[in-house]
């Protein structure tokens, strides 16, 4: 069948941009194509710097004709109505409309429209223009002299040529016949732009790529990244070094070359005494090159790996001269840094944090850390982290911020305040919480593991929610500037993978309090301290506030909350657990602890898999199904206990059994919850199972006599109000 072959080359696409416009690219035209009822057997872009390619495989020759009946308006409709009929059905005449019967609403006017089916060539020549003119890059440009009309070409680069043919692989392929501002499609294309910039054409895909080849360009991206990996590995090993691998690097280097040779400079030893992250922040940030470790060492070694587009006469030695000097002038930079660094205190450099604004209506950095250590020494008991140590962390976790290493390499921030910390003496956890109470910074990076980086790192986070919150600064939809969901689900993590238990609602209502006291004229720092004195339990902080339940300061603090459980829903499905069953757990009253939400959530998905979880589901289900329709019915609500002498006296022996069953179940599955023993509760609920199969199977519900019906009611309730010990039934799916 034939194949479509599309190449744009233009002047650069930015390595940032590769990917994207490559996916781009193909879905816009496989959507198009499919829109139009023309499918085909697989597609696949391609991106180098200068151009973006496109194969479509299988296509059919011809489309497919096409038949379709269009129903229109009632015969004898107001004429405006009959008319847009025609229009829309491509009539002139109600002539060349029929007439279909609908038995209940008459006869309306029916249109038959057939099409035949369409050269996919010209379907091409229809669609391909289109694409290119509306082409979604982040960064475009117009130029020459046609930048001046109306609708004129936006393209990263400019545009300098177009490939588009279309045919089987038996036949010479046609050349799709379109134009896009004066630029004409055609077979003609150029190879590298130094080493093959002569044109030449082509026609199929696989001599496409094959006479690129031979004209020095690699088209595979993935590809020339397999390229530069195997020869920087190779070039290491030969000079008994290894190379320090670098993903993203990797793919930013191989969207910089269409033809990759990885070439080796070095640079002076001495340089060697600046931290190795910031050499290879320097090596990475400025050149694009690689570093090299010692075989079998951590240390690295005073070389590096360059990518050149080039396959030089020298062999690569006026490159790599060039590439030196850069690298020498940039390491001497950073060790001017880190030796000016070095003999300032990071306490001495806490007043600039005073003139560095974090956001306008939260304050300056220097206030943020304040507020930051404050919390760290609060929250430390509860991590089993010394308070003291937490709070000189606090303190000194953003002063690398001002360092002349952070400033020139934001990227080392944290990593930097550790080795300078290390250097003036600080314990050794407050050296670490420095630079790890950043953690994690994505869904793939760890959680820090010491108590003092945990506090440290949980006082950051919160800080941060809490702040933005009280601005009323969320997320909203796909936009997130202030990365709080991730600091939402950092919190999450530090939380759940080193099992710890906090009550979120306590902590969050103080900060708010605290906030709302600071920002009011008779703020002092005697009323933070009477807050601090409140402790952390939600309702306390509430009480010892004044606040309502429904004050706009409980409001804030039921917000956040839902955040956190939103994220937490995220990060349990991401782990394989059903939202059904964590919404359950969270319809209960209270659930701010989020450890305990999580072993909730696992304690009650192992029961719900075996037969008497499956089975007492389904009878909590139906209880609460008849109780919502009698309660509606009856305009009141059945939460009094069931009557026991009145069950006793006149109740059949199933609903006896169930009232006993219910009054041991509903204990021993309270004080189990109270223990936080789980799956001890879900035991003790597993008991009811028979019981409520043979009330539902024996017993009547909807009896003669009120007040038997309001007690059986009464009884459904309680064992509604049982299984809510745990999690709320009615909202689980099954």
């Amino acid at each position: 069948m034939p194949d479509l072959l599309l190449e744009l080359l233009s002047e650069e696409i930015p390595a940032r941009m590769q990917r994207r416009a490559a996916e781009d690219l193909k879905k816009l035209v496989t959507d198009a194509l499919v829109e139009r009822g023309f499918l085909y057997e697989g597609a696949k872009a391609f991106a180098t710097p200068r151009r973006l390619a496109l194969h479509v495989a299988g296509l059919p020759a011809r489309g497919d004709a096409v038949r379709e009946e269009r129903r229109g308006p009632k015969v004898g409709a107001p004429d405006a109505a009959v008319q847009g009929f025609l229009r829309g059905a491509g009539l002139t005449s109600l002539d060349q409309a029929t007439t279909i019967t609908d038995p209940k609403k008459g006869e309306f006017y029916l249109a038959v429209i057939e099409r035949p089916g369409r050269e996919t060539l010209d379907v091409l020549a229809e669609i391909l223009p289109a694409i290119i003119k509306s082409f979604p890059w982040p960064k475009s440009m117009r130029w020459g002299a046609a930048s001046a009309q109306p609708g004129a070409l936006r393209w990263v680069r400019p545009l300098q040529s177009i490939v588009a043919t279309f045919g089987p692989e038996t036949e010479t392929p046609e050349v799709v016949p379109f134009e896009v501002d004066g630029i004409k499609a055609g077979t003609l294309t150029r190879g590298h732009r130094f080493l093959a910039p002569e044109a030449f054409e082509v026609r199929r895909f696989d001599d496409y790529v094959q006479a690129l080849e031979r004209a020095k360009v690699v088209l595979d991206a993935d590809r020339r990244k397999d390229i530069i990996l195997h020869d920087a590995k190779d070039l290491a090993f030969a000079r008994g070094l290894d190379l320090v691998e670098d993903e993203g690097l990797l793919e930013e280097v191989a969207g910089l070359v269409e033809w990759p040779v990885v070439l080796m400079g070095s640079f002076d030893e001495a340089f060697l005494d600046i931290p190795a992250e910031a050499i290879r922040a320097t090596i990475r940030a400025n050149q694009k090159c690689f570093v090299l470790r010692k075989s079998g060492s951590d240390a690295l070694a005073p070389a590096f790996l360059l990518v050149s587009n080039l396959v030089a006469t020298d062999g690569g030695l006026a490159i790599t001269a060039g590439n030196e000097r850069v690298v020498r002038a940039r390491l001497s930079d950073a060790k001017f840094f880190w030796e000016t660094d070095k003999a300032i205190r990071l306490e001495s450099r806490l007043s600039k944090l005073d003139t560095i604004v974090f956001h306008e209506k939260l304050g300056t950095q220097g206030e943020r850390v304040k507020r930051i250590a404050a919390l760290a020494k609060e929250l430390a008991p509860l991590v089993e982290a010394d308070p003291t140590l937490a709070e000189r962390a606090a303190n000194l976790a953003k002063a690398d911020l001002v360092t002349e290493m952070v400033g020139e390499f934001p990227e080392l921030q944290g990593l930097m305040g550790r080795k300078y910390a290390a250097l003036q003496g600080e314990p050794e956890s407050v050296a670490a919480a420095i630079e790890e109470h950043y953690k994690p910074v994505g869904p793939s990076d760890r959680v820090p593991t010491d108590p003092v980086s945990i506090a440290v790192a949980l006082a950051d986070k919160l800080d941060t929610l809490v702040g933005f919150w009280a601005i009323n600064e969320k997320p909203t939809g796909s936009k997130d500037p202030y990365a709080l969901r991730r600091a939402a689900l950092g919190v999450i993590r530090s939380l759940i993978e080193r099992s710890l238990r906090l009550s979120l609602g306590g902590i969050v209502a103080r900060q708010f309090a605290i906030a709302e006291r600071r920002g009011s004229p008779e703020s002092s720092s005697a009323g933070d301290e009477e807050l601090g004195a409140s402790g952390f339990h939600f309702s306390g902080v509430v009480e010892t506030e004044g606040q309502a339940a429904n004050s706009p300061l409980a409001q804030r603090v039921s917000d956040l909350l839902a955040f956190f459980a939103d994220r937490l829903k995220v990060y349990l499905r991401d782990q394989g657990a059903r939202h059904d069953l964590i919404d359950a757990v969270f319809a209960l009253p209270g659930q701010d602890d989020l450890l305990m939400v999580v072993r909730r959530v696992e304690a009650l998905g192992q029961f719900l898999g075996t037969d008497d979880g499956k089975n007492l589901l389904a009878g909590v289900k139906r209880a609460s199904n008849i109780l919502r329709i009698e309660e509606k019915k009856d305009g009141r609500a059945y939460e009094a206990e069931p009557d026991a002498a009145l069950i006793a006296s006149s109740g059949q022996p199933e609903e006896q059994a169930l009232a006993q069953a219910l009054t041991v179940a509903r204990a021993d599955a309270s004080a189990a919850v109270a223990s936080e023993d789980f799956a001890g509760a879900m035991r003790v609920l597993s008991r009811l199972r028979a019981p409520v199969d043979a009330f539902f199977d024996k017993v009547t519900v909807n009896a003669d006599d009120p007040a038997v019906r309001a007690n059986r009611l009464a009884l459904l309730n309680a064992l509604r109000a049982a299984t809510r010990e745990v999690a709320d039934f009615s909202r689980i799916e099954g």
